[in-house]
């Protein structure tokens, strides 16, 4: 008997060392494409989040009901697949019991998990995914990024303004959200200055496809002054470096999917000139972008690109909303990313009724081999 009794409350003092143990972190959720044609961003992406965790904790963490609790990231990769998207999203929720997630990077990624997130209550707060129907999905799920809308007209604009391009050409992935969404806007919006789209060519799956002349041949035959690439940096890189080599020789530009090393590291010279919209430009003053550029390069021995600084803002942003909700229910920290702001390191970040951010752009530019600031853009 006295056996069973002392066995009885081992038991339960293991028991109730296990709740409360349970009770003494806030899983956060990390889902990025950290293997893959997108894993620069992925990699970049993690390492500005775990920044700001690390940052929270220093401080003792986040008061819930009294208590201090620590943020534990929990991180999973999507290899930039969809459907691993959704799986690692629903592992996150159904087992790890994470209280929210940051993620994803890529929009058709993002498209593939938020409509879980919303189903189970579960705010998801992308750092990049800048096509326009991710926030669509439903009022559990924002952004940190501007969107395509925004960016195909900043890049439009520059073409015919600065550049003063007539004729554009644009070669895009017609399987991918993001890509075919820029393609959208800044193809709308180069008519509608009175520039003319002279060809328009897709391909399909850019992490796959290697080869681009058929495309390019076609697009030079038209004659343009300049050719938008609204892709990743592999892809863009492989294009530009092709297009030298049939002798198309005119001006190139992109959207945020250039921002990786990788884009100079691929496309070497080819790539020299090219222009490109962007959230963020590591030499800007402000002391929230020093600030932060500083730990990264301590840490990391390299420095931010926007997929960093932006996973920042969006890791700072929801524990902000978590703490200042006092509540790890979703509902609550829902409506309180309603009505935060938040001075960020990619700019003043507040959200509209739709949950997206109104935010300025810069334009950046290659020039031996490094991105140079060019100008800003605001809405």
């Amino acid at each position: 008997m006295r056996k069973m009794l002392a066995v009885s409350v081992i038991f339960l003092i293991l028991t109730a060392f296990g709740c409360s143990k349970g009770t003494k972190e806030i899983k956060i959720g990390g889902i990025f494409p950290m293997t893959g044609g997108s894993a620069t961003f992925g990699k970049s992406s993690k390492e500005g989040m775990q920044i700001a965790v690390d940052e929270f904790n220093a401080k003792g963490g986040i008061a819930i009901d009294g208590k201090k609790l620590l943020i534990k990231p929990i991180y999973d990769d999507t290899a930039g697949q969809p459907e691993q998207a959704a799986n690692v999203a629903r592992k996150q929720i159904d087992q790890n019991r994470i209280v929210a997630i940051v993620g994803e990077v890529v929009s058709k990624n993002s498209l593939a998990m938020a409509p879980i997130c919303q189903s189970k209550g579960i705010v998801m707060i992308s750092p990049a995914s800048t096509n326009p129907e991710v926030t669509q999905k439903g009022d559990y799920i924002f952004r940190v990024c501007f969107l395509d809308s925004f960016q195909g007209v900043v890049g439009a604009r520059y073409a015919y303004n600065d550049l003063k391009v007539k004729k554009a050409a644009i070669l895009y992935d017609n399987a991918n959200d993001y890509n075919k969404g820029l393609a959208k806007f800044f193809s709308e919006e180069f008519k509608r200055l009175g520039g003319q789209i002279v060809a328009s060519e897709a391909f399909t799956d850019e992490e796959k496809t290697v080869d681009f002349k058929a495309q390019l041949t076609k697009i030079k035959a038209a004659e343009p002054e300049f050719l938008y690439l609204p892709n990743y940096y592999g892809a863009s890189a492989l294009i530009m470096k092709q297009a030298k080599e049939i002798g198309l020789n005119v001006p190139a530009g992109g959207g945020d999917g250039w921002d990786s090393p990788d884009l100079v590291a691929i496309g070497g010279k080819s790539v020299e000139g090219g222009v490109f919209s962007n959230h963020f430009f590591k030499d800007d003053p402000r002391p929230e972008v020093q600030s932060f550029v500083k730990k990264y390069k301590e840490l990391y021995s390299k420095e931010p690109d926007a997929l960093a600084s932006l996973a920042y803002d969006a890791a700072f942003v929801l524990m902000s909303a978590i703490e200042k909700a006092g509540s790890l229910k979703g509902a609550n920290i829902r409506d309180v990313l309603k009505s935060i702001q938040i001075n960020g390191v990619t700019g003043n970040i507040t959200f509209d009724k739709d949950r997206n951010p109104v935010k300025s752009a810069v334009i950046l530019q290659i020039k031996d081999g490094k991105q140079q600031y060019l100008t800003t853009v605001n809405p």
